[in-house]
C-alpha cells in the first residue's frame, strides 16, 4: 500500500522543514511504496491566507490527500482537523525532508496530540 506524507518546508527545493506549518511557504508531498522507498516527491505552494492566499493551510492540503503530517509543531485546529480525517500527525525529529522519511519508515517519530499555542510552534 502506499503512503503519502505531507510536510511543511521554508524553501521550494522542500529541504527543509518549516517551524510553522500554517506559515510555510511549501509543502513537500511524498509518496512511498509499500516498502517505504520514495516513489513521488512533489512541491505545492503554501495558498492559505497565511501566505496571501484563502483559508486555512490545514484544510487547504487535504485536497492532496495525505495520511501522515510530519510537523515542527501545529495549532489545535489544524491537528483536529487532520485527526477528523483519520491522517496522522506526527513530531518532526529532524530539520530535513529527507531524514525525515528514513526517520519515519524506522517509526521513529512521535504522534502529535496537543496544539501549541506559541505562534511560533517552537
Amino acid at each position: 500500500m502506499k503512503t503519502r506524507v505531507l510536510v511543511p518546508t521554508i524553501d521550494q527545493n522542500g529541504t527543509m522543514i518549516s517551524d510553522h506549518f500554517g506559515r510555510a511557504p511549501f509543502f513537500v508531498i511524498v509518496d512511498l511504496d509499500d516498502k517505504g522507498t520514495i516513489v513521488a516527491l512533489n512541491i505545492h505552494p503554501n495558498r492559505s491566507e497565511h501566505s496571501g492566499g484563502k483559508g486555512h493551510a490545514h484544510d487547504n492540503v487535504l485536497k492532496h490527500s495525505p495520511q501522515v503530517v510530519i510537523v515542527q509543531g501545529m495549532g489545535p485546529r489544524g491537528i483536529m482537523s487532520f485527526q477528523s480525517q483519520n491522517i496522522a500527525v506526527l513530531r518532526a525529529n529532524s530539520a530535513s525532508v529527507q531524514e525525515l522519511i528514513a526517520a519515519y519508515n524506522r517509526n521513529e517519530l512521535e504522534e502529535l496530540t496537543e496544539g501549541c499555542a506559541d505562534a511560533h510552534h517552537r
